[in-house]
């Protein structure tokens, strides 16, 4: 079933962000319009402007990946509908709306521990921008350019 991109990314917002309050989403939201409209990088080579193409980029998203280390994934976009808080966060970050300090952010990870690496990826394209909740932002370095 192909999804509206509304719905695609209702469904992305509560997998990778359904834990972390409304702030939360909306950072997550953020993140994925950002590299929705990336200007240059990796992001706007590979993506082209297109929100399917961000989302279903090799590698980017746990919540799209069936298996994850050999192991069925239990929480998926699939697995799970979008509630309508879900919903109205897309219907936000869809009209261009953005949280305030994240309009650079292209990645954003749970370090799964109190601090957040200083850089993310680990080849150093990204540089810690702030934590919210669990997730930890950041914003390209001029590494990313070239990726």
């Amino acid at each position: 079933m192909a999804y509206s991109a509304r719905e695609l990314l209702a469904r992305i917002i509560k997998c990778e962000a359904g834990g972390e309050g409304e702030l939360g989403m909306k950072a997550v939201a953020t993140v994925v319009m950002n590299r929705v409209h990336a200007a240059d990088g990796e992001y706007q080579r590979v993506n082209q402007g297109d929100l399917r193409n961000v989302i279903y980029q090799p590698g980017q998203f746990d919540c799209v990946r069936s298996v994850l280390g050999g192991v069925a994934n239990p929480q998926t976009i699939w697995a799970s509908p979008p509630e309508q808080i879900h919903y109205d966060i897309a219907d936000w970050a869809l009209a261009g709306n953005q949280v305030y300090n994240l309009g650079s952010s292209l990645w954003y990870m749970n370090p799964f521990q109190p601090d957040c690496p200083i850089y993310f990826p680990y080849n150093k394209a990204g540089v810690i921008n702030s934590r919210i909740r669990k997730h930890c932002f950041y914003d390209p370095t001029p590494l990313y350019e070239d990726t």
